[in-house]
């Protein structure tokens, strides 16, 4: 055995790589939908490691993680425990993914209206469906269903949250609001509303109603499903 025998080789330094096999090069030649998910992330990881070059990394982040869709559901902990992420990269990367969060509802940021539930899933869902806690939401809205506003009314574990119905009418009073809409996730990712799902439901519902405010729905939201309760004929 030489001595060349024992050294470990340097992984391929990605600028001396063809500019198609390069990100960002391949991104300008041809535009970023050519490029795959761990190029992407390498671009905004800019720099591998001396074990890895920075598109293996990428790779090694992804395969960690289980794929894009759950690493959309990642923490920074969670990040900085890949090998050659650290913080600064691990922040980078959950800025990335709220950006594209908030590009799938930023067309209807200014007038907002829930006619359905698919209304209220379109833009409540990016929001919610990576959550890792249980998060219960209520929307106002004004007498044409117009969105003039949201209040998070509590954050709970992983299978529970708890909601006071008078302080979500309070709130829906403050606001104006001559309807809402509730929602809440499941970070299990089934969709299917518990009995403790419907029995608060019919609490806020009843409140409502003696406070001239009326509950349009109770929107579930499960990864990339949702339930509506109204239209399971649990709300009214």
């Amino acid at each position: 055995m030489t001595r060349s025998d024992n050294l470990v080789m340097p992984p391929r330094v990605v600028k001396d790589m063809p500019p198609d096999d390069q990100p960002r090069e391949k991104l300008l030649r041809h535009g970023a939908e050519v490029l795959s998910n761990a190029e992407l992330l390498a671009i905004l990881l800019r720099t591998g490691t001396k074990q890895m070059n920075v598109i293996d990394t990428a790779r090694s982040v992804l395969d960690v993680s289980g794929g894009l869709h759950n690493l959309a559901r990642k923490e920074h902990r969670d990040l900085c425990r890949v090998s050659g992420i650290g913080s600064v990269k691990a922040v980078t990367i959950l800025a990335a993914l709220e950006l594209g969060r908030r590009l799938q509802s930023a067309s209807l940021d200014e007038k907002v209206f829930f006619r359905s539930p698919d209304d209220v899933y379109a833009y409540f869902g990016p929001k919610m469906r990576d959550l890792r806690k249980e998060v219960f939401i209520i929307a106002f809205m004004n007498a044409a269903k117009r969105m003039i506003g949201y209040e998070r009314m509590s954050i709970g574990g992983q299978t529970a949250t708890i909601v006071d119905p008078s302080e979500a009418m309070r709130q829906a009073i403050l606001n104006d609001a001559h309807s809402v809409v509730l929602l809440h996730n499941h970070p299990s990712g089934n969709a299917a509303a518990s009995q403790a799902d419907i029995q608060l439901t019919k609490r806020l519902y009843d409140a409502g109603r003696i406070l001239g405010v009326y509950v349009e729905d109770h929107i579930i939201v499960a990864g990339y499903e949702y339930v509506s309760l109204r239209s399971k004929g649990l709300i009214g």
